[in-house]
């Protein structure tokens, strides 16, 4: 166990004014558990008694250069001294939009928010402002944000609860959403070419927007079947609905161009947060000109007091200027390789049957015998063997999400030399873990 001396007094305080000591409920681990992290930098951070960890969680997803990368803090200094917030555009907010239409395929018009639960509530109603029509298509298992309207069948929702496959069920996510809104979307499972297109020519009448993530951002990263996001797009184009791309979790890390440049696929209007800004809070929603425009013309309305600050456009422009400059995120790909190719040899020498998933740059690993191509399949894996593995991987100094759902996030500072550390390490919580 890792020395609490200074971190159970300020967990103790949080509980005090904090409800459960956190501020998101993932973040609560127990009582007696809770970190308290003090600093990061680079692939690095950490806690208040200074127990050091190599990070793999990344915020979930929005540390795409390395913890307090000197680049982003210098741009954001110097844009702190000319002042933030002017409820007015400046130059700097329309450097961001024209660097984010120049790298991402098919941008044409998009307008800044501060995360990504904003940027999915506004595509949504941007979508039905555009089709004169209500309701929505979302996956099983896919998470769109915290608004009450997206919050159906993620990955916390039991299996049990999801309805037959032939016939799935929106099931709701806690308590506190008013029960109609369930009648306002159509929850399907992932990956499921058959069960989308009978949806959709059954319902498309009233069908305004179809939200994917391209991958599973809550499902260990698990990638499309080929073909799969092509098929959404021409269902989409044949019956006039909005296709939306959450790129909350791939935007900016898959490729400069996210999933669109990564699939090869275009839909109507994408959403951005965590990578964006490596940190800082900022986010967008844009896509096709003419549903965008949809947005101020007296139809749709979107507005936000912090959106497109000065603060988050000097982080996300010092983003974008350098993974345009030099190959970022192709490298990141290929250490994530070697990560991805480690993790399953030393699992299969351990004789455990496994799957890797995801991306190399959002990736992760489950201990299976059957293949998992949704949400459902995942309720035939061995969740409490995971959680072995990477609790003694986590006292071991690194830190990858404890929870077999969420996957392993990559950034710039993750060198060769750490990825072989963490394998060493990861080695050895497989050994503590079967010897037990």
């Amino acid at each position: 166990m890792f020395n609490r001396e200074k971190s159970q007094p300020i967990f103790d305080r949080a509980l005090s004014v904090l409800v459960k000591g956190v501020s998101s409920n993932f973040r609560y681990l127990g009582k007696d558990e809770t970190p308290i992290i003090s600093r990061g930098k680079g692939a690095r951070m950490w806690d208040a008694d200074g127990n050091e960890f190599i990070d793999y969680r990344l915020g979930w997803g929005p540390i795409i250069l390395g913890h307090a990368d000197d680049r982003v803090n210098q741009a954001v200094a110097a844009a702190i001294e000319n002042g933030i917030t002017f409820a007015a555009t400046t130059e700097l907010e329309v450097d961001v939009a024209e660097k984010i239409k120049e790298m991402v395929p098919g941008m044409e018009k998009l307008r800044f928010t501060n995360t990504g639960t904003e940027a999915t509530m506004h595509a949504l109603r941007t979508a039905r402002g555009y089709t004169n029509k209500e309701k929505f298509i979302k996956f099983e298992g896919q998470y769109h944000g915290a608004h009450d309207y997206v919050l159906f069948s993620t990955a916390s929702s039991p299996v049990s609860a999801l309805g037959e496959r032939s016939a799935p069920t929106p099931a709701q996510v806690g308590s506190g959403i008013p029960d109609k809104i369930k009648d306002y979307v159509y929850c399907l499972p992932f990956n499921d070419f058959d069960a989308v297109e009978q949806c959709i020519k059954n319902h498309h009448g009233e069908v305004a927007a179809l939200f994917v993530e391209p991958c599973l951002g809550n499902i260990a990263g698990i990638e499309p079947n080929n073909g799969f996001l092509i098929h959404l797009r021409s269902l989409c184009d044949k019956y006039g609905i909005v296709l939306v791309f959450d790129e909350v979790k791939t935007g900016f890390r898959l490729a400069n161009g996210g999933a669109r440049e990564a699939y090869g696929v275009i839909p109507d209007i994408s959403t951005y947060a965590k990578s964006l800004g490596n940190g800082f809070p900022v986010a967008a929603f844009g896509g096709n000109k003419d549903v965008m425009n949809v947005v101020g013309g007296g139809n749709v309305t979107h507005a936000g007091t912090f959106g497109g600050n000065g603060l988050s456009m000097a982080a996300a422009k010092a983003v974008l200027d350098i993974l345009t400059a030099s190959p970022v995120l192709d490298n990141l790909a290929r250490r994530g390789e070697r990560l991805k190719a480690g993790l399953d040899q030393i699992l299969t020498e351990a004789n455990l049957p496994h799957q890797m998933t995801g991306h190399p740059n959002i990736q992760s690993f489950l201990i299976t015998e059957n293949p998992v191509k949704e949400v459902r399949d995942f309720s035939h894996t061995d969740e409490e063997m995971y959680e072995k593995i990477l609790t003694h991987l986590y006292h071991l100094g690194v830190w990858a999400e404890g929870d077999s759902r969420e996957p392993w996030f990559l950034c710039e500072s993750h060198s060769n030399e750490i990825i072989d550390e963490t394998l060493n390490k990861f080695q050895e919580a497989v050994k503590r873990t079967l010897d037990k």
